[in-house]
């Protein structure tokens, strides 16, 4: 029997793209989303003419975004304007160092050449690595659930394993290939854009600052929310129901089977399968089963956000800059190991009024500007812990030249852990559900078939692929072929 009634819980881009997949493949689906917008953690804040993103703020792959489309039988481009970003970013250093980390192949290895004559064939053999891991990875792991059987053709690919750094500690394998201490703490960076420490991930995460590199950054004009708005144009092109403002409060089930979800509200809605967008933990209670959510020391990363609308327009302001930390063992070790807000945080500035006017009104400039923090149960995150980080954070700003922009801030919005987690049903406001730390954590993530409950699927950042906005479309693609292939 051909299962076509769907429900996906949870309006997220894992759970708006693959609705489009489902529905472009014949079936009926709804949507239900407790929150008010679409988007999950790629959302939007709109104040007096300034247009935020709250989420993600930079996407690469772009083919990927592309294919949900063209799932479909649609264009990107009929829906979204992107542009590539160059520089990728600035990074600034607590020792007066600055430079803009270019895309411009034959730019980037004058700068690395200029910071250390020596890392010029270093970062040469690390992209040499980065490529060999994506061409690992990108069919054998990013495409494929996990554990799948291996097939014939992946001998040929695995052969390309680089074993000698591809297993190790990341930061040993950046140390290896970098003397500059700031190209070290550069490339450290990487694994916090699936909420990890540098010291604690496996070698293969090198794989991320070569995807950014060699495919570039990109920006989607009118801020990134525009990918969530396009994706729901096409899911309703497509007869997608989509219903803002429902809490689905549990997932009805027979002993082995989903049979349909219960809303808040008491209504039951039947389904012959149901996808689950969100964290995946949070699917237990949904079952009424009982079990731990994520622990503390399995989490990822969560952030400290400050949306500020300036009335005045600054020149010197880059779309994306990063102001290190002076001391960056130090910082990953007061967030994963003392799990407080570090001393003196690396400050993430994103201001795309730089490049797009659109999101600012008349003169001013959008900025959006985040810290890590521990993703803890316990923190209040009241007035005062507030207050102190924010010291922090500008502390760090003012002593790394960053504009006194205080006087002229017109708009504000704060986003602590604690309101990320309430917001998303995110333990603790982990970003992107577990960390990568070892190797069970960065590669063996819930499966996107359930393996209790036929009819129950995942979908999103918390399952397998991981985290990440590319890969949460890569898991609507593997979720949408799971169901293609055992429900029809």
């Amino acid at each position: 029997m051909h299962k076509n009634r769907v429900v996906v819980i949870g309006g997220g881009l894992g759970g708006l793209s693959v609705a489009i997949r489902l529905a472009a493949a014949g079936r009926s689906v709804t949507v239900f989303e407790r929150g008010a917008t679409f988007g999950g953690k790629m959302n939007l804040w709109e104040e007096r003419g300034f247009r935020f993103d709250t989420g993600p703020s930079l996407i690469t792959m772009p083919w990927i975004f592309a294919e949900v489309f063209e799932a479909a039988g649609k264009r990107i481009e009929d829906y979204l304007d992107l542009a590539p970003v160059n520089p990728i970013s600035e990074y600034i250093f607590p020792d007066g160092t600055s430079f803009s980390y270019t895309s411009s192949l034959p730019d980037w290895i004058e700068t690395v050449r200029q910071l250390e004559p020596r890392d010029v064939e270093g970062f040469l053999r690390f992209m040499k690595l980065g490529a060999q891991l994506y061409e690992v990875s990108k069919d054998t792991f990013l495409r494929r659930r996990p554990l799948d059987w291996p097939r014939r053709t992946d001998s040929g690919i695995l052969k390309h394993m680089p074993w000698r750094y591809g297993w190790g500690n990341y930061h040993k394998t950046i140390a290896a290939h970098f003397q500059s201490p700031h190209l070290r703490q550069l490339y450290d960076r990487y694994p916090t854009y699936v909420g990890s420490s540098p010291y604690q991930s496996p070698a293969t995460l090198a794989v991320i600052p070569y995807i950014e590199y060699t495919f570039g950054g990109w920006y989607i004009k009118g801020g990134l929310y525009r990918i969530v708005e396009g994706f729901v144009e096409l899911a309703r092109e497509l007869g997608v129901e989509l219903v803002l403002n429902a809490n689905v409060t549990g997932i009805e089930h027979s002993s082995s089977e989903v049979s349909g979800v219960r809303l808040e509200d008491g209504a039951r809605v039947d389904a012959d399968l149901v996808v689950m967008n969100g964290d995946a933990s949070f699917a237990l209670q949904l079952l009424g089963k009982s079990g731990h959510g994520l622990r503390h020391e399995e989490r990822s990363m969560s952030g400290l956000v400050f949306l500020l609308g300036i009335s005045r327009t600054i020149p010197e302001l880059h779309h994306h800059a990063i102001y290190f930390s002076g001391d960056y063992r130090r910082e990953f070790s007061e967030l994963f190991d003392a799990r407080r807000f570090p001393t003196d945080p690396t400050v993430y500035v994103n201001a795309p009024s730089r490049s797009d006017r659109s999101v600012v009104p008349g003169e001013g400039e959008s900025l959006f500007i985040m810290a890590n923090a521990p993703a803890n149960d316990h923190d209040t995150w009241d007035e005062d812990q507030i207050s102190e980080a924010r010291r922090r954070v500008f502390q760090r700003l003012r002593s790394s030249g960053f504009p006194d922009i205080e006087k002229n801030i017109v708009v504000e919005d704060v986003w602590t852990p604690k309101k990320i987690g309430s917001r998303y049903q995110m333990p603790g406001g982990a970003i992107y559900g577990t960390h990568s730390h070892g190797w069970k954590h960065a590669f063996l993530r819930p499966g996107n078939k359930d393996r209790r409950y036929r009819g129950l699927y995942y979908v999103g950042g918390s399952t397998h692929p991981g985290g990440g906005t590319p890969t949460v479309l890569l898991s609507s693609q593997i979720t949408s072929e799971l169901i293609q292939r055992y429900e029809s």
